[in-house]
């Protein structure tokens, strides 16, 4: 029998050259080199006609069997050619995809260990938003990421002020003072907001999100910020100034997020929900 293929494709032929037959290499016999190369034959064989061979080679040489050809599965194999081939039939009848129907009240009758997963906490009655309040934010929300990924290279290719100098992506502290300002940052307290206006000294007060800063920072700088300033919040009250840097930073993430962009807003969503059980009451 002829092999029906042959895994990968060798630079070399598995076949004698017509020298190597008259003059044999020192110190082995032909025979013996003879038996290696039907040894390799053999175990590079691979019938043609499984393509899932691709992802799990056969670790032996079986002939294919004819699955049309009735056999009696009562009848024990007499030979290992039968037992294979009796493999072969029942591998032929298993499904492709096989779905595990697994009963949820065994595993809780075996469960000893309890984990509470902290999650938003709800409205107060007569604060939740309206639905089509949520839908509305929605909208206006994802308007603005469409803009700003829009318009990026317009707004990046801003000149900044000479004032405006923003840190590097690993900075934590560089960053906190740069969104929040000096002021803030040194007393850790919240004060009133200070209306902007041209003589304002941004580095006390901080920087406000402008298009041009942003547009900047890419996402891994908007990830890393984003954290700073969630786990800034989640010790301390929230500002306008706070909010008005969330809002760009969440505008400004690509899709597909990232899993870390996935846990921060999950956390910022958590204090925003108890923040909010705080000013009700």
């Amino acid at each position: 029998m002829q092999p029906a293929s042959w895994r990968g494709s060798a630079p070399f032929s598995l076949s004698a050259p017509p020298e190597a037959a008259e003059a044999p290499a020192p110190g082995r016999p032909w025979a013996q080199a003879q038996k290696a190369l039907a040894g390799l034959n053999t175990m590079a064989w691979v019938p043609a006609e499984s393509a899932v061979e691709e992802l799990m080679p056969r670790l032996l040489p079986v002939e294919p069997c004819d699955l049309t050809e009735g056999f009696d599965p009562s009848v024990p194999p007499r030979t290992p050619q039968e037992y294979l081939r009796r493999v072969q039939i029942e591998a032929a009848q298993c499904p492709d995809v096989v779905v595990a129907q697994i009963d949820p009240k065994k595993l809780k009758r075996k469960q000893s260990v309890n984990i509470s997963l902290s999650g938003c906490q709800p409205a107060p009655e007569g604060y939740s938003p309206t639905l089509q309040w949520q839908q509305q934010q929605v909208v206006r929300f994802s308007a603005v990421r469409q803009s700003v990924n829009k318009h990026r290279n317009h707004w990046k290719s801003q000149q900044l002020d000479s004032n405006v100098t923003m840190p590097k992506s690993e900075d934590e502290e560089g960053w906190k003072k740069f969104c929040l300002g000096e002021r803030l940052c040194a007393e850790g307290a919240v004060g009133p907001s200070t209306n902007e206006s041209p003589g304002i000294d941004y580095v006390q007060i901080g920087f406000p999100p402008l298009l041009s800063i942003v547009s900047r920072m890419n996402q891994a700088t908007v990830t890393s910020v984003l954290e700073y300033l969630s786990n800034w919040f989640g010790e301390r009250d929230f500002t306008p100034e706070l909010g008005r840097w969330f809002y760009a930073l969440l505008a400004c993430l690509e899709k597909p997020l990232l899993p870390e962009a996935h846990s921060l807003i999950r956390q910022l969503a958590r204090r925003c929900s108890e923040v909010r059980l705080l000013v009700v009451f």
